[in-house]
This record gives C-alpha cells, sequence and structure tokens, in this order.
C-alpha cells in the first residue's frame, strides 16, 4: 500500500490483535497490561525526533526497541537506558510504524494526569509524530493522524475524538510535546470533515 493511500481510506484495525493492517511493525518491549477492566478512551499526541530536529533514520525505531547505540550521536547519551515506547509512530512522509498493540499499555506519557486521573499510559493510546516543537508539521502527518484517530474510535468504543490532547496536556511544566507548532485546528477540521 503506497503512503498515499495511507490517508484516503480509513485504516483497518484488528481489535483482537490491537494491530493497525496498514504499519509497518516493529515490536518494543517496553510495553505491559492496562490495569484490569480498563479500556483506552484519550489519545495523546506526542512530538518525536531523534536526534533532536533531525528526521529519518532508524533511531526511534532504535529507542523504542532498547537498540539505541549511544555513541552514534552526543544526545544520545542524555536518553541512554530510557526504556519508553509509543503505540504508533507517524513519520514526516506518512509512513506509520507501530510499536505496541492498541490493548497493550504503551511507556509514552510518563508521570501525567488528565482530569483528575492519574498514569495517563493506563487509558490512552499514544500517537508520536516525527517532528519538534517549534516546526511546522507535515500536511500529510496531519492527514495521516485524522483518520488514524477516526479509525481508533471505528474500533474502540471508548474512544471519542473529542479527547485527543497533546503530551503537554497531561504533564504540564515537564512536557511540551506536539509543540505550538502543532495546528490543533487543522486537526480537528479533517476529523470533522471525514466523520
Amino acid at each position: 500500500m503506497s503512503v498515499l493511500d495511507l490517508y484516503t481510506h480509513a485504516y483497518t484495525i484488528n481489535v483482537n490483535s490491537g494491530l493497525l493492517l496498514e504499519a509497518r511493525h516493529v515490536s518494543s518491549p517496553n510495553t505491559d497490561a492496562r490495569p484490569l477492566g480498563v479500556q483506552p478512551d484519550l489519545i495523546i499526541v506526542h512530538g518525536i525526533s531523534l536526534p533532536p530536529g533531525e528526521y529519518g533514520g532508524g533511531w526511534i525505531d532504535q529507542l523504542f526497541t532498547n537498540q539505541l547505540v549511544v555513541d552514534q550521536h552526543p544526545y544520545f547519551k542524555q536518553i541512554e537506558g530510557m526504556k519508553v515506547s509509543s503505540h504508533v509512530l507517524i513519520r514526516r512522509d506518512g509512513e506509520v510504524v507501530q510499536y505496541v498493540p492498541f490493548y497493550l499499555r504503551a511507556w509514552h506519557a510518563g508521570v501525567s494526569s488528565y482530569q483528575g486521573r492519574e498514569r495517563c499510559n493506563d487509558f490512552s493510546i499514544g500517537i508520536e509524530l516525527e517532528g519538534v516543537d517549534d516546526a511546522a508539521y507535515e500536511i500529510m502527518q496531519y492527514q495521516v493522524l485524522a483518520k488514524l484517530i477516526i479509525s481508533l474510535c471505528n474500533a474502540y468504543p471508548t474512544l471519542s475524538s473529542e479527547r485527543v490532547v497533546g503530551h503537554s496536556d497531561v504533564a504540564p511544566g515537564r512536557k511540551t510535546d506536539p509543540g505550538d507548532a502543532f495546528d490543533w485546528s487543522r486537526l480537528h477540521a479533517m476529523i470533522k470533515a471525514w466523520q
């Protein structure tokens, strides 16, 4: 399936396996079970690039699989030993990479709280966008993100497109992503138009 196809139709999510069929799958060990009876009801949008401000390459895959070679770049020493993951990454060109099945807990939000509920990893799906806080994201990333959110809401009735927030919303003062350059109104307009 071409990258163009990825944002011109709804995605196929296998609810039993928790996998997005159109994604490239890279299994992360940084995952565990959600608390008993807890279903995802929040989507958290993040921004990531490794090294910061550089795009492409396999660094994010390596970080989320605990295989990052810290000698490859000076910045990597700062994140050495981190055990993190996300459910999905949307690259600059629109490629979708899935690291953790949606029914499992990914380690993306860290110390976090939303509407009085602590530990957002328990009840959220984490979506990373390849980017930085102060540079525009690509239009294709918005298109893919909007379609993915719609598809997730269709697959999991506990999710709603009204409950999509940034990492900065659940970890204020600690996290700033997806940043001021992220255009929330563009995302919401796309979701509304395609729903």
